[in-house]
């Protein structure tokens, strides 16, 4: 595309943009969530969630992109609080059903399993209503499929199962505690699939976060093993299922960047899976007995229950999806800190969790390296976007002659 610029003095300069220079730019724009302009112009839907168009920016002075007004952050403060509203109530509603000294639920596998298909029907009724919006532009392969999809599935559907069986036996404190050893095992599992390098720095985030979960478990007076070794698998298969999420959703040949879609594809999985074990596992022989299913109105109640916690599942994951769509990933995260931390109050002041000083002090470090960990990733981050903008200044061109990559973009946004 030529154009003709006004100098001053009254020349023109003839000026060029690369077609080439623009398509290559486009290939190598690498997943990022964290800086996503919304440039889906062509899709308009009413389930934007209330961010402006790339349109209005091109006569805003950059000083002005980068205010953040009043309004965004209390938006963002808004769903942050929605947020940590659905997951305190989710962890409330888990304990309060399945612990062993309050509602004793006997089938978790099953409350699973229902949360699961749940979550399967709605993202799949989203993705297909919102569909110019949702729809991947690419199918995944069946060898894909059953090599990256299901593993994901699976490690996902172990996390949360081992998870709430644990809060048969544990605290919430002490459940939430020991799960903030997740990140260790995300980098261990790394490593292994050669996501990252090992460095001293990563080892040292691992020791911070090992010594506040050896200060948390030490001199636990209501220890019980089998809670502790539950909540230590779920923080493994966290690990695994977090390293695989991250290939599926930065790989472009799967076609499953969005949260939604890629919701609609492993919660199925996760339903058959978890309703197999509960098929195997659950004691279905003693319902007819059970205060939760000897009734039919009891049998109602409990339908309703399944279907409340269902929601509050589905509405977290929407709520945190919504959260970095109008913020940024790195946003997430750290809030992420902050809810372990209101979730321990909670539990405390709900169920009058046990929490000494010691405990207090083991919060305190794991918060510290997740925190550390978190600032590792976005510095990481920050990083590979300067090496990205690196390769577009060095751009070939010919003498004479001016490539101007942005405006060109601009008019492809923008639309003829």
């Amino acid at each position: 595309m030529e154009q003709r610029v006004q100098l001053r003095g009254g020349s023109t300069v003839e000026v060029i943009s690369s077609q080439g220079d623009i398509d290559r730019e486009q290939v190598l724009e690498p997943f990022d969530i964290e800086n996503e302009t919304r440039k889906d112009t062509g899709h308009s839907s009413n389930f934007d969630v209330g961010y402006s168009s790339g349109n209005n920016l091109e006569t805003v002075p950059e000083a002005s992109k980068q205010a953040i007004s009043p309004a965004d952050v209390l938006k963002t403060l808004f769903f942050i609080l929605v947020w940590y509203t659905f997951s305190t109530f989710l962890t409330l509603y888990n304990k309060t059903l399945l612990g062993d000294d309050l509602g004793k639920f006997p089938a978790p596998l099953l409350m699973n399993t229902i949360h699961f298909s749940i979550q399967a029907v709605l993202s799949k009724m989203i993705t297909w209503y919102w569909s110019g919006r949702f729809q991947p532009d690419v199918t995944i392969s069946w060898r894909d499929y059953f090599v990256r999809v299901v593993p994901t599935a699976l490690g996902t559907a172990m996390d949360i199962n081992l998870s709430n069986e644990s809060l048969v036996f544990i605290s919430v404190t002490f459940a939430t505690m020991c799960k903030s050893a997740a990140p260790i095992f995300l980098l261990l599992f790394a490593f292994a699939f050669r996501l990252e390098s090992p460095s001293l720095k990563l080892f040292g985030i691992i020791s911070v976060i090992s010594a506040g979960v050896l200060l948390t478990v030490a001199k636990e007076t209501e220890f019980e093993f089998w809670g502790f070794v539950f909540v230590m698998l779920a923080a493994v298969m966290s690990g695994f299922r977090w390293c695989m999420t991250q290939v599926l959703l930065q790989k472009e040949t799967y076609g499953l960047k969005n949260p939604f879609v890629f919701m609609s594809y492993v919660a199925p999985v996760m339903a058959i899976v978890t309703g197999l074990l509960s098929l195997l596992l659950d004691p279905w022989s003693e319902f007819s007995d059970n205060k939760y299913f000897d009734s039919g109105a009891h049998f109602a109640r409990t339908c309703f229950l399944m279907l409340f916690g269902g929601a509050l599942a589905f509405f977290m994951v929407l709520t945190e999806y919504v959260l970095v769509s109008v913020t940024s990933a790195v946003t997430v995260t750290i809030a992420g800190v902050v809810k372990e931390a209101v979730t321990i109050v909670v539990a405390v002041f709900y169920f009058h969790d046990e929490f000494t000083w010691l405990k207090g002090v083991g919060l305190m470090i794991i918060m510290v390296g997740v925190s550390l960990f978190n600032w590792y990733k976005y510095d990481k981050l920050q990083k590979g976007h300067k090496s990205e903008d690196d390769k577009q200044l060095q751009a070939p061109s010919q003498t004479g002659k001016y490539v101007i990559l942005d405006d060109e973009m601009d008019d492809q946004e923008n639309g003829p």
